[in-house]
């Protein structure tokens, strides 16, 4: 297991949005790219950061949408395409021309308009447990009722007697996961729900030239499989890493799979990419 690293967190005021940022540096030097990661719906910097430990060969940066973790909230509505437009613009201020790019369900989407809006900074592209939008395959009812209801943050038991209807094939590290959250604001999770209310991607999918990756977990209750797939079948060059016995969280639950499987989609043909930034 690769011993751990801190974060560097900051407060960053970009197009008139404050935002709480974290960059993990390379545990030495390094040729690679760095991630950007944009984290799922609610959730704050600390709740993925056992995998941004775990990539300690690249530097690792991301930040907590507006009324969310320890950005503060949003004073007026935002969208994806304003996010990503912030997203690039955080780039330029740490001098990070060319990226790879990650997302996770919500973030998923965010990765995508991300890549469609800054083609020639998106070196690669790793969607995860997320779908093209408003066209998606909805999951299991049971899991997107809970999904929607902002007590799976703010109330400790609720989160615990629903874990497995919400995530899936997560069994392990339930108490730790949980641990990590901070609540979003009400106001905070509200616009980040609405932020992609009609939102797709899946018009413009067919015309990315990005090298994706797409992992998907098969017993994930609230993105089903066959949005991976689909994804898969929109986007020209692409892949999809299926899980097995993954839920929603397989990143956290199957650990050493993914993280295997990113290290390898991301290091492989990565001289082009280098000598590019």
């Amino acid at each position: 297991m690769t011993k751990s690293r801190a974060p560097k967190f900051s407060m960053e005021t970009v197009d008139g949005r404050t935002l709480r940022v974290a960059i993990w540096r390379a545990s030495k030097a390094t040729t690679k790219l760095p991630i950007l990661f944009f984290n799922g719906i609610g959730a704050n910097i600390e709740a993925m950061a056992p995998m941004a430990e775990l990539l300690d060969d690249r530097d690792f940066i991301t930040f907590d949408m507006p009324g969310i973790g320890g950005s503060p909230d949003p004073v007026v509505p935002y969208n994806a395409l304003m996010m990503a437009r912030i997203a690039a613009l955080l780039l330029d201020r740490f001098e990070m021309p060319i990226v790879d790019v990650m997302g996770v369900s919500w973030g998923g989407a965010m990765a995508q308009q991300f890549a469609l809006q800054n083609g020639t900074r998106t070196n690669k592209l790793i969607l995860v447990a997320t779908s093209a939008g408003m066209l998606m395959v909805p999951g299991n009812p049971a899991a997107l009722v809970k999904m929607a209801d902002p007590r799976r943050y703010i109330d400790p038991d609720f989160m615990a007697k629903h874990f497995k209807t919400l995530y899936g094939g997560m069994a392990g590290n339930k108490a730790e996961h949980i641990g990590r959250i901070t609540p979003p604001s009400k106001t905070g999770y509200f616009y980040q729900l609405m932020a992609m209310m009609g939102w797709t991607s899946a018009p413009f999918l067919p015309f990315m030239k990005t090298e994706t990756l797409i992992m998907m977990g098969d017993d994930d209750q609230i993105v089903p499989l066959a949005n991976g797939k689909f994804l898969n079948f929109l986007i020209p060059n692409s892949e999809l890493f299926v899980v097995a016995n993954g839920g929603h969280l397989f990143l956290l639950s199957h650990v050493e799979q993914s993280i295997s499987a990113i290290r390898t989609f991301l290091d492989r043909n990565a001289d082009a990419a280098r000598k590019a930034a």
